[in-house]
């Protein structure tokens, strides 16, 4: 993290000292970097405080009809033979 704001840094006793402070100005849209022994080891963000709207099941309206031809045609044979597994034993495999 060599581009990292070294005024953003905090080694871990400075954290543990100041940690209401830090939080704070996490919460106010702060990235902090924690490091330990001088070596960046974690970061401090804050939560995206905006909710996300809620999820309803039934949302998607389709636009027409799906054919049932769709779900019930019967498999070409050669892919149907695929899927049994007859081309790899034709193969030798």
């Amino acid at each position: 993290m060599a581009d990292a704001d070294p005024g953003k840094i905090v080694n871990v006793h400075e954290a543990k000292t100041h940690f209401s402070k830090l939080l704070e100005r996490a919460h106010a849209g702060e990235e902090i970097i924690l490091a330990k022994a001088g070596k960046p080891y974690a970061k401090l963000v804050p939560i995206d405080a905006t909710p996300k709207a809620k999820r309803t099941p039934g949302g998607l309206k389709l636009t027409g009809e799906i054919p049932d031809s769709v779900w019930f045609d019967p498999m070409p044979e050669d892919e149907l033979a695929l899927w049994e597994g007859k081309r790899l034993e034709k193969h030798g495999l």
